[in-house]
C-alpha cells in the first residue's frame, strides 16, 4: 500500500511543466500527504483529519451529490440542505404550475408539514473512499487489448463492490483514475426522500439569465433550500408521512464575517469532468467539430423555444429547465472556443508533446513502451472525425431535441420482448407500467406544436450537415420524389401516423401493446432507423475508441514517469475533490481591472424592466432603498458574489465555500468568461470560482422570504469552533 500511495503523490499531474498555486482538484484520502502543509501557510486552521476521516465525523460528511450532477451540504441538525437555485431548477420547475409558479414567484415552506416532496431526486453522502489499485492493477498487464482490460476490471470492480456493501444498504462503485491507472473504491448511502423546503423567484436565484450567464461582475441569488428526510430509524427510506428530518453526522456552520481580498477558500464538491491531459488533437476536434455542431443545433433550437415560451406561460413553465439546461452549455460551448483560441492552447499543448516524443525518442526502451502513445491518439480521433460528428448530430438533434422519438426508443425492450418472448405475459405487463410511468412524466412538460416545429428544423440540419453515408433513412425519404425535401410536409404526416404524440392516444395502445401496432407506427420506424444507424456507428468506431483510450494511458504514464518529481492530480469523474484558494480580483485584458465582489447596489444598476433576465422584484427595492439589511450587511453594503481562484468545473454547482475554519462563507455557481478553457488547461491569471456570499443568501430567506425560522435553525457564528 505504501508504493501506492507513493505512486499516487507522484501522479497528480498538471499538463505545464508545473504545478501552478492553486490548481488541482485533490483527493481527500491524500490531503495529509499533498496538500495540508501548504493549506495552512495560506490561513487554514484544520488538520486533514478535520476534512477526511473515517474515525470520526469531518467536513466531508456535510457534503452531498445532489441530484444527478450538483453539490450541495448539509447546515442544520435536521438535514437542511442548500445547493444552488440552478442545481433545484429542475425540481422546481417540476412542482411548478400555472396556478403555483415557484419559478416566477419563488416558494418557502412556513413550516415542515408545507415542504413539498420532490419525486426522483435523491441525495447521496460519501461514507469512505478506498484505494484498490492494488487490487486492481496486478491482474491487468500490457498485452492485454483494451476489450480485454475493460473485462477484467469490470469483472473486478463488481467482486469489489459487493463485498465492501455486503449486508447494508450502502452503494459502491470502482472509480478510475489517470485513464485507468489507478482505481478507488467508493462507497456512498443514498436518500431518497427530500423536500423542497424554498427557493427565492427566478429574478433572484436567476437573476442576469443568459446574459450575465458564465459572466462576471454577478448579482445572482444562486440558492435553493431542501430538506433530506430518512426513516424513523435514521436510514434512508422512500417519501412517507412518518419520516423524519435527517440527522447528519455534520453539518456545517455558518460564518457572517464575510470574505477579504487573500481570504483562504476552500471548496468540497463534485466536479463533473476536466480533460486537463487532452492532447492538441482533442482540441483540435472540439474546435472544429464538437463544439461548433454544439453550439448551431442548440441555438437553433433555443430559437424556438424562446418564441413559443414567451408567447404561452404554459409553454414556458414546461420548458423553462429543458432550455435552462440546453443554453448553459450551449453557451459554455462558444465561450472554450474564444479561450481555446486567445489563450493558445493548441500551442501550448503542442509544445508539451514535442518535448515528450524528445524524452521517448531518447531511450530505446522508452520508445518501445510509449512511442505510439501520440499516434494512436492522433489517427484516432482523425479517423472517427465523421462519425463523432454524425452520433453528436443522433444526440443532440434526433434524440435530445426532437422529443417525440424518445417514446419509441424507451418501447424498444417492450416491443423486442412481445416479438421475441410472445408468451412472457408478466414480463410483457412489467414493461408495459413502465413505459407508462415514463409516458406520464414525458407528457406533463411536453407541447405538441413546439415539438413539431423543432422536429423540422433538426431533420434538415442532420441532413444538410452530416455525411450522406450516416444518415438514417428516413432522412433519405424525406428528400426523395415524395417530399421533394419538404421538411413541414413530412414532419406534418409523421406526427398523424403516430400514437406517440398524443398521451391519450398512447394509453389505448398500451392497455393493448402489439407488435403489429409497434410495426405500423411511422415514429417507432424512424426512432428504430435512427437506433441502427447509431448502433452501426458504434460497431465501426469502438476500435478506434479502443486505441484513444490505450494511447491516452500510455500518454499519462509517460509524462508521470517523465516529470518524477512533480506533484499530479486527476482528472474531475464526479468524486468527491477538494481544491484550495484565496479570494481575489483579476485584470481580464488590457484597462480592464474587476474586484472580488458585488452589491446589491449592482442589481439595481442592472435593473432594466424590458428584459425578463433584469427584472427586480419590489420588495427587493424596498428593502435596498430602506437599507434594510439586518445582521447580513457591512457598513450600509449588502455583499451579494464574489470570486476565488479556486480549481472547480460543472458539477461543483451548489458546493460549499468554507474559510479556514471550516465555515460556510459562500456557494460556487459559476466559472468566469474568460477561462472557458479551464477543463483543458488551467489558467492561473484569469481563472475564477464565482460565488454567492452566504450573507445575501441568509438576507434574502430572512427579510425578503420572511424565512427566518430557517435561519434560526442553523448554527450561525462570528468565530465558531471547527466542530459541531
Amino acid at each position: 500500500m505504501k508504493r501506492i500511495i507513493t505512486l499516487l503523490a507522484a501522479a497528480i499531474i498538471t499538463l505545464s511543466s508545473y504545478v501552478r498555486a492553486n490548481e488541482g482538484m485533490w483527493l481527500l484520502t491524500l490531503i495529509n500527504e499533498l496538500n495540508i502543509k501548504k493549506m495552512q501557510d495560506m490561513g487554514c486552521k484544520l488538520t486533514a483529519e478535520d476534512i477526511y476521516s473515517l474515525n470520526k465525523s469531518s467536513l466531508k460528511d456535510a457534503v452531498v451529490i445532489f441530484g444527478g450532477g450538483c453539490t450541495g451540504e448539509i447546515v442544520s441538525n435536521q438535514g437542511l440542505l442548500f445547493t444552488n437555485h440552478h442545481c433545484g431548477y429542475e425540481s422546481i420547475q417540476s412542482l411548478s404550475s400555472i396556478e403555483h409558479d415557484y419559478l416566477t414567484k419563488g416558494f418557502w415552506a412556513k413550516n415542515k408539514k408545507e415542504e413539498i416532496p420532490v419525486p426522483d431526486l435523491t441525495v447521496t453522502f460519501l461514507i469512505r473512499a478506498e484505494d484498490v489499485t492494488d487490487k486492481v492493477l496486478p491482474k491487468l498487464n500490457d498485452k492485454m487489448k483494451e476489450p480485454e482490460r475493460d473485462t477484467a476490471i469490470a469483472q473486478i470492480s463488481r467482486k469489489l463492490q459487493s463485498d465492501a456493501v455486503a449486508g447494508t444498504h450502502y452503494e459502491a462503485r470502482v472509480e478510475e483514475y489517470y485513464e485507468g491507472s489507478s482505481f478507488y473504491l467508493l462507497v456512498y448511502e443514498k436518500f431518497t426522500d427530500v423536500r423542497l423546503v424554498g427557493t427565492p423567484p427566478s429574478s433572484i436565484g436567476k437573476f442576469g439569465g443568459d446574459t450575465d450567464n458564465w459572466m462576471w461582475p454577478r448579482h445572482t441569488g444562486d440558492f435553493s433550500v431542501f430538506r433530506v428526510y430518512s426513516g424513523p430509524d435514521g436510514k434512508p427510506a422512500k417519501y412517507s408521512p412518518d419520516n423524519i428530518p435527517l440527522k447528519p453526522k455534520r453539518f456545517l456552520q455558518i460564518s457572517l464575517k464575510g470574505v477579504a481580498k487573500d481570504d483562504f477558500t476552500m471548496i468540497l464538491g463534485y466536479p463533473g469532468s476536466t480533460n486537463r491531459y487532452m492532447t492538441s488533437y482533442g482540441v483540435k476536434e472540439l474546435l472544429q467539430v464538437e463544439n461548433p455542431d454544439r453550439i448551431k443545433i442548440r441555438g437553433a433550437r433555443q430559437e424556438i423555444l424562446t418564441h413559443d415560451m414567451n408567447a404561452d406561460p404554459v409553454v414556458r413553465i414546461k420548458y423553462s429547465d429543458k432550455y435552462s439546461t440546453s443554453s448553459n452549455y450551449w453557451k459554455y460551448s462558444i465561450g472554450q472556443d474564444k479561450g481555446l483560441v486567445t489563450l493558445d492552447v493548441i500551442e501550448k499543448k503542442q509544445a508539451e508533446e514535442e518535448k515528450f516524443r524528445n524524452w521517448v525518442n531518447a531511450d530505446p526502451d522508452r520508445n518501445k513502451k510509449y512511442g505510439r502513445a501520440l499516434p494512436l491518439i492522433k489517427d484516432a480521433i482523425e479517423s472517427r472525425k465523421y462519425y463523432q460528428q454524425a452520433m453528436q448530430y443522433i444526440n443532440e438533434a434526433l434524440l435530445q431535441s426532437t422529443e417525440l422519438l424518445t417514446l419509441p426508443l424507451s418501447c424498444f425492450e417492450l416491443y423486442t420482448t412481445l416479438k421475441g418472448h410472445p408468451d412472457s405475459l408478466r414480463a410483457i405487463n412489467q414493461l408495459t407500467d413502465d413505459v407508462r410511468v415514463k409516458a406520464r412524466k414525458f407528457f406533463k412538460d411536453y407541447n405538441l406544436s413546439t415539438d413539431r416545429k423543432i422536429a423540422a428544423v433538426m431533420f434538415k440540419l442532420y441532413y444538410d450537415n452530416v455525411n450522406q453515408g450516416l444518415r438514417p433513412t428516413f432522412l433519405n425519404e424525406i428528400n426523395s420524389k415524395k417530399y421533394k425535401g419538404n421538411y413541414d410536409k413530412y414532419v406534418d404526416e409523421l406526427y398523424k401516423k403516430t400514437f406517440f404524440d398524443d398521451s391519450v392516444k398512447l394509453m389505448r395502445f398500451l392497455s393493448n401493446p402489439t407488435l403489429k401496432g409497434f410495426e405500423k407506427d411511422e415514429a417507432f420506424e424512424v426512432a428504430i432507423s435512427i437506433a441502427q444507424t447509431y448502433w452501426g456507428m458504434i460497431d465501426i468506431v469502438r476500435g478506434m475508441e479502443d486505441d484513444l483510450n490505450r494511447g491516452n494511458r500510455l500518454y499519462i504514464e509517460g509524462l508521470r514517469e517523465m516529470e518524477k518529481d512533480k506533484v499530479f492530480y486527476p482528472d474531475a469523474n464526479f468524486t468527491m475533490r477538494m481544491t484550495y484558494g484565496e479570494v481575489g480580483d483579476y485584470d481580464p485584458r488590457d484597462a480592464v481591472h474587476y474586484n472580488y465582489f458585488t452589491t446589491l447596489k449592482g442589481v439595481m444598476e442592472k435593473e432594466d424592466t424590458s428584459n425578463l433576465d433584469f427584472i427586480v422584484p419590489q420588495k427587493l427595492k424596498d428593502l435596498y432603498k430602506d437599507r434594510d439589511y439586518g445582521v447580513y450587511g457591512n457598513n450600509g453594503v449588502m455583499p451579494v458574489c464574489f470570486t476565488t481562484n479556486n480549481d472547480i468545473t460543472g458539477g461543483n454547482s451548489g458546493s460549499p465555500v468554507m474559510n479556514g475554519k471550516g465555515e460556510l462563507v459562500g456557494l460556487a455557481f459559476d466559472g468566469n468568461w474568460e477561462a472557458m478553457s479551464g477543463d483543458i488547461i488551467y489558467e492561473p491569471e484569469l481563472q475564477k470560482t464565482i460565488c454567492v456570499d452566504i450573507r445575501y443568501v441568509l438576507f434574502i430567506m430572512d427579510k425578503f422570504a420572511g424565512a427566518k425560522y430557517l435561519v434560526d435553525e442553523m448554527t450561525i457564528n462570528q468565530s465558531p469552533a471547527i466542530n459541531n
